[in-house]
């Protein structure tokens, strides 16, 4: 399950999402707005998405981690419009047999939705005002 929302994502109907009785391990990842980047104080992030391309993207990425992992279950959020310091951004859950696949599949999820899924994000910073991030090239394919 992978969703764009525009609303706090709830970290508890997450893990529940993922949660199966066959699994003997469950990992969660939470990707939070930091104050800083660059070395410019960063006060929030606006970002945006083409939604019908990033849950194409997203269901690549989970079909990928389920069958390569043997995943019990996968459940993906994304956060759009703006956020303020410290707000989840993105979060990833997965449940699977063992501790070893759940890391392994949380990380490669994670890494590939920063590459390959399309959102933009715009820092809003004390020193520059507003500024788009510079991102990775999409991967298509």
């Amino acid at each position: 399950m992978f969703s764009i929302s525009q609303h706090a994502i709830d970290v508890d109907k997450l893990l529940t999402t993922v949660k199966d009785d066959a699994a003997g391990a469950t990992v969660i990842f939470l990707g939070t707005v930091r104050d800083h980047n660059d070395d410019c104080a960063v006060l929030g992030i606006h970002y945006e998405t083409y939604v019908r391309m990033a849950e194409e993207a997203m269901a690549k990425i989970e079909a990928d981690a389920i069958k390569r992992w043997n995943l019990k279950r996968f459940a993906a959020v994304h956060r759009i419009g703006d956020l303020m310091v410290g707000d989840v951004s993105v979060a990833v859950a997965v449940s699977s047999e063992h501790r070893a696949e759940a890391f392994e599949a949380g990380r490669y999820a994670i890494d590939r939705i920063k590459t390959e899924v399309p959102i933009w994000k715009k820092e809003v910073t004390s020193d520059k005002g507003p500024v788009w991030a510079e991102g990775t090239t999409l991967e298509v394919g």
